[in-house]
């Protein structure tokens, strides 16, 4: 089910054949979810472990920050991309936090089980960090057109000497029905996917 938007500007009333085709699936009023959506980390730095950043045998620190997201990603709903010029939000999937510092969140978490340095994932940085990853999260929802779930992220990592890099990463899993209880699961893979391949690539000297 879909509460539907439009990209167009604003007016009265609705616009777009496309919403005729999803009629029977929209909804303009504000249900109450019977649950939260969330990103889980699939790889998960074990108890106990730890880092050092700065000091002797110190391996530096990775800050990771808070991507920036279009207007469609900056609420807690699941977009679904109906049209090139319309978006629908997927009824009864509300994420606990807003897509970005989930995804902030799960990068870090990845990133602690692929490096050494120190990770910091949260907005209270204690030290100068030796790389910074920050970026963009340009998708994070659903496809209607082809049925799958969609994560794209142009990732840009900073040295302390001021060098940046980009990269722009994406995946998507197909065959996936338009409810919450699939498109959930989907895009967590998926986003364990994508940051894994951001993690790797930070790693490696980005």
């Amino acid at each position: 089910m879909l509460n539907r938007i439009t990209l167009a500007p604003i007016r009265t009333g609705l616009i777009g054949a496309a919403a005729l085709a999803l009629s029977g699936c929209v909804s303009f009023e504000a249900d109450l979810p019977t649950s939260l959506l969330t990103l889980q980390s699939t790889a998960n730095a074990p108890v106990g472990s730890g880092a050092q950043a700065g000091g002797e045998g110190g391996a530096g620190s990775i800050a990771v920050l808070t991507p920036e997201t279009p207007a469609k990603l900056d609420v807690v709903r699941v977009p679904v991309n109906v049209s090139q010029t319309e978006i629908a939000y997927l009824q009864d999937a509300v994420w606990v936090e807003k897509p970005a510092r989930l995804f902030r969140r799960l990068l870090g978490e990845t990133l602690r089980t692929r490096s050494p340095a120190l990770i910091v994932d949260s907005d209270d940085t204690p030290t100068l960090a030796a790389k910074t990853v920050r970026g963009t999260l340009l998708e994070m929802g659903y496809d209607a057109s082809a049925s799958s779930v969609i994560i794209r992220y142009e990732a840009i990592v900073t040295d302390a000497d001021g060098k940046a890099v980009s990269r722009r990463f994406e995946g998507r899993e197909s065959g996936v029905l338009p409810e919450s209880g699939s498109v959930g699961p989907a895009l967590n893979r998926v986003a364990n996917t994508v940051a894994g391949e951001v993690a790797d690539w930070v790693v490696a000297g980005a």
